[in-house]
C-alpha cells in the first residue's frame, strides 16, 4: 500500500513535448496540509483585525467635555446622566450616545421688531402693548439667555427660542398692562427690566426649560407713530407746567424767608416798643406815686413846685417874652417879627 494515488491530469493548455496521455502524480496530503496552513494564516489575520476593531470600538467611548459644556449621556435612547467638564467614558455606540451642550453661549431674542408695512397700514404689531391707563406704547425689548440645565433644555423644550420669546412677550404684556403710560415712557425703565427678568425666569423654571435669563434690556418705549405728535404736545405742556411750578417754588423760597425775616423784625420792634411803653408807664406811675407821697408830707411846697415846673414847660414852648412888672427895658432889643 502506498499513500500516493495516481491520476490522469490532462492540461489542455500544456504545450510541452510530453504526451497528453502521460500520467501525473499528485500528493494530496501535501496539498491538504498547505490548505490548512493557509486557513490558519487567514484565521490569525482575521483575529488580529477583529482585535484592532474591537479595541477601536472600545476606546471610542472616551469623550471630552469642555469647560463651558455639559455632556448628556443616553443609554439606548434613555437619559442616564449629565457630566461636567473633563474626560469621561460611556459605552460605545450604539449602546450609549453623548450630546455636548454649550451652556455658556449667550443667545438673544428681540421683541417688538415692527413690520413696517403692517405698521404703516395703520394696524398694530407685536410691539404695541396696552398700558394700565388704556394707552398704547411701542415697546422694543431684548432678552439675552443661556442654558443652565442641558437635560431639561434637550428633552423638555421642543423649540427653546420660540418658548423664550412667547414667555417674554406674555410677561412683558402683563407688566406693561399694570403700569401707566407715563411711567413706561419717562419713568424708571430699570424697574420694568428687573420685574420682567424676575417674572420671566420664574415662568421658564416652572416649565422646566433649562434656560437662564442673563439680562433684559428695554431698547425703546415710545407712543405709536399715529399719536406721537399729540403725545409730544402733552409732554411739552407737562414740561412747561413743571417749569412754572419750579419757578413758583423758587420765587416762594426767595420771598418767604424775606417775609419771615420782616415779620420777625416787626415782632421784635413791637415787643421792644411794648417793653419801652410798659417801662415808661411804670416809671411815670412810680414818679407820680413818689410825687403824691411828697405832696402828702408837704402840700404847699409840693403844689408850688408842681406849678413852677408846669409853667416852665409851658413857657419853653411860647414865643412871647414875659417881663416882671417895673423892670426897665433898656437892655432889650426890639425885633421885627417877620413871620
Amino acid at each position: 500500500m502506498t499513500d500516493k494515488l495516481a491520476t490522469f491530469d490532462i492540461n489542455p493548455w500544456d504545450n510541452s513535448s510530453d504526451s497528453p496521455s502521460k500520467p501525473k502524480v499528485v500528493d494530496f496530503t501535501t496539498k491538504i496540509s498547505k490548505m490548512q496552513q493557509s486557513n490558519d494564516n487567514f484565521n490569525g489575520l482575521f483575529k488580529i483585525i477583529g482585535g484592532v476593531l474591537l479595541f477601536l470600538w472600545l476606546i471610542s467611548g472616551f469623550y471630552q467635555v469642555g469647560p463651558s459644556e455639559q455632556g448628556v449621556v443616553l443609554r439606548l435612547g434613555k437619559y442616564t446622566e449629565t457630566t461636567d467638564a473633563g474626560l469621561h467614558y460611556h459605552l460605545p455606540y450604539p449602546f450609549e450616545t453623548v450630546y455636548l451642550v454649550n451652556i455658556s453661549k449667550e443667545r438673544s431674542i428681540n421683541l417688538g421688531v415692527n413690520d413696517e408695512s403692517f405698521s404703516n397700514s395703520g394696524g398694530l404689531s407685536e410691539s404695541h402693548m396696552l398700558t394700565g391707563d388704556e394707552n398704547i406704547v411701542d415697546i422694543n425689548l431684548t432678552v439675552v439667555w443661556n442654558i443652565k440645565d442641558a437635560r431639561d433644555f434637550l428633552f423638555k423644550t421642543r423649540t427653546p427660542d420660540l418658548t423664550v420669546k412667547v414667555a417674554a412677550q406674555s410677561v412683558l404684556r402683563e407688566i406693561i398692562g399694570q403700569s401707566k403710560m407715563e411711567d413706561v415712557i419717562t419713568g424708571d425703565r430699570a424697574k420694568i427690566e428687573n420685574d420682567t427678568l424676575k417674572e420671566l425666569q420664574g415662568l421658564l423654571d416652572k416649565f422646566q426649560t433649562g434656560v437662564n435669563i442673563v439680562r433684559v434690556k428695554l431698547q425703546k418705549a415710545d407712543p405709536p407713530k399715529q399719536v406721537v405728535d399729540a403725545f409730544n404736545e402733552v409732554q411739552r405742556a407737562k414740561t412747561d407746567a413743571e417749569r412754572f411750578k419750579n419757578e413758583a417754588e423758587a420765587y416762594a423760597n426767595e420771598v418767604l424767608p424775606k417775609a419771615e425775616g420782616e415779620a420777625i423784625k416787626r415782632k421784635q420792634e413791637a415787643e421792644a416798643y411794648r417793653a419801652a411803653v410798659i417801662s415808661k408807664a411804670e416809671g411815670e406811675a412810680q414818679r407820680f406815686s413818689s410825687v403824691y407821697d411828697a405832696y402828702k408830707t408837704g402840700k404847699l411846697v409840693t403844689s408850688k413846685r408842681l406849678y413852677l415846673e408846669t409853667m416852665e414847660d409851658i413857657l419853653k414852648k411860647s414865643k412871647k417874652v414875659i417881663m416882671e412888672p417895673g423892670q426897665k427895658s433898656s437892655n432889650m432889643m426890639p425885633i421885627l417879627p417877620l413871620k
